[in-house]
């Protein structure tokens, strides 16, 4: 165990002590630095990124499962650097600027400091921020399950597949169509009118305004027939996209609601070719994160940060995920 550097014994955070709220739920608190444990590192916190999941964490939507306890710091995406290693711990020492993925049923990320399982630390590359990092683990992870459930293939063996990309400005969105491109997929993507050339320039092949009649259908332009749609909304029926999919296309919805799962249900005992896949958990390791880390490096993905607030106002931050209308990623710094 490395001899661990000067911390302070307590720290600040945001957290909440019960569900709902909002943003008035939201508490600013003086806690303990923890310290790490077996297979931990200790983090000081240099940025975190809000997701939609950590809201619905709060209003109750997840519970019994989350939040395991009262109080509870919100969100998992976080990028620092490593002040002291627990037992256990190898190729992370003191000083390695990192990206990391706290245990969800945790929380931990609206701190100064906090500890991470070393299975989900990686180390960032010199070139890519803090902002830019801690942007990668659900948002960017998702999407590469998601793209990953369609078929796709990251090592150029993949097939050419056609996929829809559905509120493809958000954070989810905005990665999904970059590692499609990367997969060697045609993209057709939804997003509003004022987002329509970042998502092109991005990558996508065909870009549709949500809210026109043409983008309400979800056909694509070209006529084209969808492998994989990654689904990244909400209000759109199952029987809106089964005419739009191939033999064999899948939906997967990284938001579903009891009725999606109804249907998966019934596609699976029904042996259905086309599918409705419900994406419930992420299943993110180390080596997805080193891969999304080293594609920031590379310069083939990209972090399109919407807006970046202090922990002093991480209200604003939660307020402004609850408010949906983001374009990219939502950023909390840890700047004293």
């Amino acid at each position: 165990m490395t001899t661990p550097t000067a911390t302070p014994a307590k720290m600040r955070a945001v957290l909440y002590d019960a569900c709902g709220g909002g943003t008035a739920g939201l508490k600013h608190a003086q806690v303990l630095v923890p310290s790490a444990k077996r297979n931990e590192v200790l983090l000081k916190l240099q940025a975190a990124t809000v997701n939609p999941l950590d809201w619905k964490i709060q209003k109750g939507d997840l519970r019994p499962l989350l939040p395991r306890r009262l109080p509870f710091i919100p969100v998992p995406d976080v990028a620092g650097v490593v002040v002291d290693v627990g037992p256990g711990v190898n190729g992370l020492t003191a000083g390695d600027q990192v990206v990391a993925k706290l245990n969800s049923l945790n929380g931990g990320g609206l701190v100064e400091y906090t500890v991470a399982s070393a299975n989900l630390t990686v180390k960032r590359p010199a070139k890519v921020s803090a902002a830019e990092g801690a942007g990668l683990p659900i948002a960017a992870g998702t999407a590469l399950q998601a793209l990953r459930s369609i078929g796709s293939k990251f090592d150029g063996t993949g097939k050419p597949l056609n996929v829809l990309i559905t509120a493809a400005s958000g954070g989810v969105g905005l990665y999904a169509v970059q590692l499609a491109k990367l997969a060697n997929l045609h993209v057709t993507a939804t997003c509003d009118d004022r987002d329509m050339d970042l998502v092109k320039s991005l990558g996508a092949n065909e870009v549709m305004d949500y809210r026109t009649p043409e983008g309400a259908t979800l056909q694509s332009p070209s006529g084209r027939k969808y492998d994989g749609v990654v689904h990244c909304t909400v209000a759109v029926s199952w029987s809106s996209f089964q005419p739009l999919l191939s033999d064999g296309g899948r939906v997967v919805d990284i938001t579903p609601k009891l009725s999606a799962i109804l249907t998966y249900v019934l596609h699976r005992v029904t042996f259905s070719k086309k599918r409705l896949v419900p994406q419930l958990l992420l299943s993110l390791n180390k080596v997805d994160l080193e891969f999304l880390a080293g594609l920031l490096e590379e310069d083939k993905l990209k972090t399109v940060i919407d807006s970046r607030f202090p922990l002093s106002d991480a209200g604003k931050a939660w307020q402004s995920s609850i408010d949906g209308h983001a374009t990219g990623k939502i950023v909390v710094e840890m700047k004293s």
